[in-house]
C-alpha cells in the first residue's frame, strides 16, 4: 500500500482504492489540472494532492511539534513500487499506444514495436507484467509508469534506468528519492491500471534498501549515473534495446536457482560440496560468503545477478540476511573486484569433481575456456552487436565471412586497420588540440592460441591491401633492377643513381635504413601539400617479429612503433652510407597476430611505462573449444570482389573527414568514464582511458565514409567532401571504444594497477626517509637551544644534539645568536634563518 499527501503542510496517509478514486475523480482535481494546462501557472499544480508510490513513512515529529507520518526520507519504508518519470513528451498517448496495448486486461507490447527493436515478444511481455499503473501527468506533457521493483536490477534508481531502457525512453533522474511525490491525475488521463497497485508490497526489497534511503543514499548501486551497467562496460550491449541476450539476463531474477545448472549439475549441489560437512560458524559467515562469491564467478560467467541469487539461497547466508539484513549485493560487488585467475581455486575444483560437474575429460585449469575477466562472454555480445550493424555497414558481413560471432570483433579491427591505411590521404581534427590535423593510425595485435583461426587476417590483408601492393610492384621492380645493375658495375665505372620509389608494404624482415628511406620517399602532393603516406606491416607470427627485434633488421623499431600512433617526429644520424641524415614523421600502421606468450613478451611489467600498451589495439581471438571449422564447399568470389572494390575506392579518398559529431560523442563517452575513474580513485583506469577515443575515431572512420559514400564528390581521381554522421555512426564508434577500453583492462589493467602501486610505494618510501628530519626541524621554535633540539629530534644526548646543530649551521639553516647563562650553566641560543628545510 502506498501513501498520499493532501498538501505540503499535511502528513501522509495510506491510499486505498476508494481514496484513490475519490482523488482522481474530484472536480477540484480536474479544475486545477485544466487551469494549469491552459495557463502554465505552476501554483495551480502545487495545490493538487500528491501520491507517494515508492514509500510510506514512520511517525515522526514535525518542527512545530506535530506527530504524523511526515514525508521524510529518514523515515522511509519502501513499498517495492517504482516510479518511472518521463518528461517533455509532446504526444504522451501516441508514445504509449505506439509501444503498448491492453489485451484481456493485461498490458502487452505491440508486435510492430517489438519487431522494430529486435525484442523477444515473450520476454518483453513478461517484464511488462511488472507495470501496474500508467498515467499522463498534470502538465499533459509527461508520463508516469508505476511498476513492481525487480530486486535483481538494484534499488529505485537502478530499476528506473532498466525500465527506461526496456521502454526506449529517458528517465528523469530526479525521481530516484524514495520520498519523491507525484501530483494526482484526472481519471481520464489514466492509460492503464492493475488492481494489484493498491495491495502490492515487496518486503524483501524494503529490507534490503530501507536503511540506505534513510541515510539519504539514493544513487544507483548497479549503474553509473549515465545509466551504464557497472558490471558490463559495454553500454550498447547492456541496453535492453539490443535484444534477447540483455532481456534474458534480466529475466534471470525470476528464475529459481534450483532450476539453473552448471554442466547439468544444480548450483545448490556444487555449493553444498564446496561447503563440506562442517557448518559455517557465527563470526565466519560473512568471510565465507565473500569467498564463496569469489569462487562462484568462475562458473557463472561472472554474472553478479546469478551469484547473488545463489548466495541468498545458501542457508548460512540466508541466516545473516534474516538476522541483520546482510547486504548480499555489496558482498558480490566486493568479490567482483578481486583478481581472477585462469586456473580454478582448489576448493572449487574439488567441489566440481565431487559433484561430477567437472566432466570425465575436463581440464580444470581451463574452466569452460573462460578468460579471467569475462572477456569471452563479451566477445559473443560484441559479435552480436557487430552483426546488428550489418544492414548499415554491409562490408562488415564480408569482413566476417566464415567466422563465428565471437570472432567478429577481431575481424572488425583487422579490416578497420587495413581500410584506414587505404585512407592515408584523409585527416580529421580531435578534441585535444583541434588546430592539428590528425591521421588515421592503428597498431593492432590479434592474440590467440595456436591454430585458433587467426588465418582470417591473412585473407583480409591480401584483399584489402591490394591497391597498395599493386603500386608497390613498380617500386620493387625498379629497386631490384638497380641492384642487379650495381652488381655488374666495376669499381672504376660510373655508378647509377638509386631510384626514388614508393614501397609502402614491408615485412618484419626489413632493415631500418630501407624502412626509413621508403617511408620518407612515400610522399604525394595532396591538394597542394606534401603528404607522407602510411607504411604498412602485417605479420602472422608476432613471435617472429619479437625475435627480429633482438637484433639485426628490426632492432630499434620499437621506438618507431611508439611514435607511429601520434605521428611523432623522429630522425637518424648514422655514419653508414645507406642511412641518410634526416628527420622524418613516423607514418606507419602495423598488424600482428600472435600467441598469449608472444604478447606477454611484447608488453610486460618491465616495459609497461613506455606507453605502448595504450597505443596498441589488442583483441583476443577465443579458442575453438574442439569445434570444427565450417566446411566450405564453394568459394564466395562475390564477397572477395566486394572487399577489393571498396579497397580501391577508399584508396582514392582524401581531405578532412566530417567527424565532428563523432568526436563530440567520444568526448562525452570519455568524460563519463573519467568520472567513474575519479570516483574509483583509479589512476590505472585513467591511464587506460586517455587514448581510447583515438581508436574509436580511427577504426570507425572507414565504415562511416563507406556508409555516406553517396554524399562525397569527385575531385579528379579522388573522392572527398562533407558528409553528415548520425546516431548509427555514433553507435559504431562507441562500440569500438567500449571494446578497446574493455580489452585494455583485460590485458593491461593489472599491469597498470601495479605500475601506480609501485610508483606510490616508491614515492612513499622516499618521503619517509626524509620526512622525519624535516618534521623535526619544522617543530623547532624560531629561537631554540640544545634542549629544544634534543626534544624535537628525539635525541638522547647533548653531544648528539650539538652535532646536529653543527650540520644545520653548515647547511645555512640556522645560526647562533647569543650565549646565555641558566642556573650557572652556559647555554647557546640559535635561530632559524628563514629557510624551510625541504630535503
Amino acid at each position: 500500500m502506498f501513501s498520499f499527501q493532501q498538501g505540503f503542510a499535511q502528513p501522509t496517509e495510506p491510499v486505498t482504492e476508494q481514496v484513490f478514486l475519490a482523488l482522481v475523480r474530484a472536480s477540484r482535481t480536474a479544475q486545477l489540472i485544466d487551469g494549469f494546462r491552459s495557463t502554465g501557472n505552476a501554483e495551480l499544480k502545487r495545490k493538487l494532492p500528491a501520491f507517494i508510490f515508492q514509500a510510506t513513512f514512520e511517525e515522526t515529529t514535525s518542527k512545530s511539534g506535530r506527530k504524523g507520518a511526515w514525508r521524510k526520507q529518514a523515515a522511509t519504508r519502501l513499498t517495492g513500487l517504482v516510479v518511472l518519470d518521463i518528461d517533455h513528451v509532446e504526444n504522451p498517448k501516441e508514445l504509449i499506444n505506439g509501444k503498448l496495448k491492453i489485451e484481456n486486461g493485461k498490458l502487452v507490447a505491440r508486435e510492430e514495436w517489438v519487431a522494430a527493436n529486435n525484442y523477444q515478444l515473450s520476454t518483453i511481455n513478461s517484464q511488462l507484467e511488472r507495470i501496474l499503473f500508467i498515467y499522463i501527468t498534470p502538465s499533459g506533457k509527461g508520463i508516469k509508469v508505476v511498476f513492481k521493483a525487480n530486486l535483481a536490477w538494484g534499488n529505485l534508481a537502478d530499476n528506473q534506468i532498466e525500465m527506461a531502457k526496456l521502454l526506449g525512453v529517458e528517465a528523469d533522474e530526479s525521481g530516484k528519492d524514495a520520498s519523491r511525490m507525484a501530483f494526482v491525475c484526472k481519471e481520464e488521463d489514466i492509460q492503464f491500471i492493475n488492481q494489484e497497485l493498491f495491495t502490492y508490497e515487496n518486503k524483501e526489497f524494503a529490507e534490503k534498501y530501507n536503511a540506505q534511503y534513510r541515510d539519504g543514499l539514493s544513487a544507483p548501486v548497479n549503474h553509473t549515473n549515465d545509466g551504464t551497467s557497472k558490471y558490463d562496460e559495454n553500454h550498447n550491449v547492456a541496453s535492453a534495446t539490443n535484444g534477447q541476450m540483455a532481456d534474458e539476463s534480466r529475466s534471470l531474477a525470476a528464475t529459481e536457482v534450483g532450476e539453473l545448472t552448471y554442466h547439468d549439475i544444480p548450483y545448490s549441489q556444487i555449493v553444498d560440496a564446496w561447503l563440506g560437512e562442517e557448518k559455517v560458524k557465527q563470526g565466519d559467515r560473512h568471510r565465507t560468503s565473500l569467498m564463496l562469491a569469489d569462487h562462484l564467478r568462475y562458473i557463472t560467467d561472472n554474472n553478479p545477478v546469478l551469484i547473488e541469487q545463489i548466495l541468498r539461497q545458501t542457508p548460512f547466508v540466508a541466516e545473516i540476511v534474516q538476522e541483520r539484513n546482510e547486504d548480499v549485493a555489496c558482498t558480490v560487488r566486493s568479490a567482483l573486484g578481486y583478481k581472477m585467475y585462469k586456473t580454478l581455486p582448489k576448493r572449487l575444483q574439488d567441489a566440481l569433481v565431487k559433484t561430477g560437474a567437472a566432466g570425465d575429460n575436463y581440464q580444470l585449469s581451463t574452466i569452460n575456456s573462460q578468460l579471467d575477466d569475462g572477456i569471452e562472454q563479451k566477445l559473443w555480445l560484441w559479435g552480436k552487436e557487430i552483426e546488428s550493424l550489418f544492414e548499415y555497414y554491409p562490408l562488415l558481413k564480408d569482413v566476417t565471412k566464415g567466422l563465428k560471432q565471437n570472432q567478429f570483433t577481431a575481424a572488425l579491427f583487422v579490416s578497420g586497420s587495413l581500410l584506414m591505411t587505404l585512407m592515408t590521404r584523409c585527416t580529421y581534427r580531435f578534441y585535444h588540440r583541434p588546430e592539428e590535423l590528425r591521421r588515421l593510425n592503428s597498431s593492432v595485435i590479434i592474440e590467440g592460441d595456436p591454430a585458433c583461426g587467426k588465418s582470417f587476417a591473412t585473407r583480409l590483408f591480401k584483399l584489402l591491401s591490394k591497391p597498395i601492393a599493386d603500386k608497390d610492384k613498380e617500386g620493387k621492380k625498379a629497386i631490384n633492377a638497380y641492384r642487379e645493375l650495381m652488381k655488374t658495375k666495376g669499381a672504376n665505372k660510373e655508378k647509377p643513381n638509386k631510384p626514388k620509389v614508393v614501397v609502402r608494404i614491408h615485412p618484419a624482415r626489413t632493415s631500418n635504413a630501407q624502412f626509413i628511406q621508403d617511408m620518407v620517399n612515400s610522399v604525394e602532393m595532396v591538394d597542394g601539400e606534401q603528404m607522407q603516406l602510411h607504411m604498412l606491416t602485417f605479420d602472422t607470427e608476432l613471435d617472429n617479429t619479437l625475435c627480429l627485434q633482438k637484433g639485426g633488421s628490426w632492432i630499434d623499431k620499437i621506438s618507431l612503433e611508439l611514435k607511429a600512433f601520434h605521428n611523432e617526429e623522429d630522425g637518424q644520424a648514422y655514419s653508414n652510407v645507406d642511412s641518410v641524415l634526416q628527420d622524418f614523421i613516423v607514418t606507419w600502421n602495423y598488424i600482428y597476430t600472435g600467441t598469449p606468450l608472444a604478447l606477454k613478451k611484447k608488453v610486460n611489467e618491465r616495459n609497461f611505462g613506455s606507453g605502448l600498451a595504450t597505443r596498441l589495439t589488442c583483441i583476443p581471438l577465443p579458442s575453438t573449444n574442439f569445434e570444427m571449422l565450417t566446411r566450405e564447399i564453394a568459394v564466395d568470389y562475390e564477397s572477395d570482389e566486394r572487399l577489393k572494390e571498396w579497397a580501391y575506392k577508399l584508396d582514392r579518398t582524401k581531405g578532412e573527414l566530417s567527424l565532428r559529431k563523432i568526436i563530440d560523442a567520444l568526448f562525452d563517452w570519455t568524460e563519463r568514464r573519467m568520472a567513474d575513474a575519479a570516483y574509483n580513485e583509479s589512476k590505472a583506469d585513467e591511464m587506460l582511458l586517455k587514448r581510447c577515443a583515438y581508436h574509436g575515431v580511427n577504426f570507425a572512420a572507414p565504415f562511416i565514409i563507406m556508409r555516406h559514400w553517396d554524399e562525397l564528390k569527385k575531385d579528379g581521381d579522388f573522392w572527398c567532401g562533407a558528409f553528415d554522421t548520425d546516431e548509427i555512426d555514433q553507435r559504431l564508434a562507441e562500440l569500438i571504444v567500449n571494446i578497446q577500453y574493455a580489452c585494455q583492462k583485460h590485458y593491461f589493467g593489472a599491469m597498470a594497477e601495479k605500475y601506480f602501486d609501485d610508483k606510490t610505494r616508491d614515492a612513499a618510501v622516499n618521503r619517509q626517509r626524509q620526512q622525519k628530519t624535516i618534521d623535526a626541524f619544522n617543530r623547532l621554535p624560531e629561537e631554540f637551544t640544545v634542549e629544544d633540539v634534543i626534544r624535537c629530534f628525539d635525541l638522547n644526548s647533548s653531544a648528539t644534539a650539538r652535532m646536529r646543530i653543527g650540520r644545520l649551521i653548515k647547511d645555512r639553516l640556522v645560526e647562533k645568536v647569543a650565549d646565555t647563562s641558566k642556573d650557572g650553566h652556559k647555554q647557546s641560543v640559535y635561530t632559524k634563518v628563514g629557510v624551510v628545510m625541504l630535503s
